[in-house]
């Protein structure tokens, strides 16, 4: 199969556990909540999302043919050698990202950059099923979607979504639970929707103390 890529660089990770944690992004193509158009955002079940996922033309991007391609691409992303820095078990971390990276994904990608050392993440919505393999799992849920993975190692949920309620998930089987909050910039809010989410976050996080604040460290920075 090929693989639709819009983007691959090198930055830090910028939201939950690993923020801070240096990384290779691969951004793949597609999405199947919403076409990444503005004219058809209102029908979106993200209509919130900030992400440019359309296409092949970013830094990186293309079409490559097979899983050896895309892993040789993605390697050449770092900017140091492969070979662990120090003896505390350092790997490579490699983030598979989107769009929605489970329409792509696959095990043969998977074992391509295991073989040279690398930790493999997704971040996903978790609507459609994840190949076996991955090292870490982050499932964003979505309003007026239905989960095909309810297990992982983070649950991010973006907050408030209308119809939404942190409570609907707090029992599947996450190993962290984080309540980022909502950014309508792509939208068009003021900075007082932005201070009214973050508000809303903070005290559900500090009446349920099982959810973490999670902030999208990389837009304060002014990084990838």
């Amino acid at each position: 199969m090929g693989y639709r890529v819009k983007e691959i660089f090198h930055s830090l990770q910028g939201e939950g556990v690993h923020a801070g944690r240096a990384a290779v992004f691969c951004r793949f193509s597609g999405c199947n909540l919403w076409t990444g158009r503005e004219q058809d955002r209102p029908d979106a079940a993200c209509r919130f999302c900030d992400t440019d996922f359309t296409g092949t033309d970013g830094p990186g991007g293309g079409v490559f043919e097979d899983a050896q391609a895309l892993a040789a691409a993605i390697l050449a992303a770092f900017p140091y050698p492969l070979a662990p820095l120090d003896g505390g078990g350092w790997r490579p971390y490699v983030v598979f990202t989107g769009g929605e990276p489970a329409l792509q994904l696959t095990p043969e990608l998977l074992d391509a950059l295991h073989a040279h050392g690398c930790q493999c993440g997704v971040e996903t919505n978790g609507t459609l099923p994840l190949p076996a393999g991955l090292d870490w799992v982050t499932v964003s849920p979505k309003a007026g979607t239905r989960l095909a993975v309810t297990r992982g190692d983070e649950l991010k949920l973006v907050w408030p979504q209308d119809g939404v309620d942190p409570a609907d998930f707090a029992g599947l089987d996450f190993g962290h639970f984080i309540l980022q909050p909502r950014d309508d910039a792509a939208r068009g809010a003021g900075a007082q929707a932005g201070a009214d989410h973050i508000a809303a976050c903070v005290r559900h996080c500090l009446e349920h103390p099982r959810w973490r604040l999670g902030l999208q460290t990389h837009k304060y920075l002014g990084i990838r």
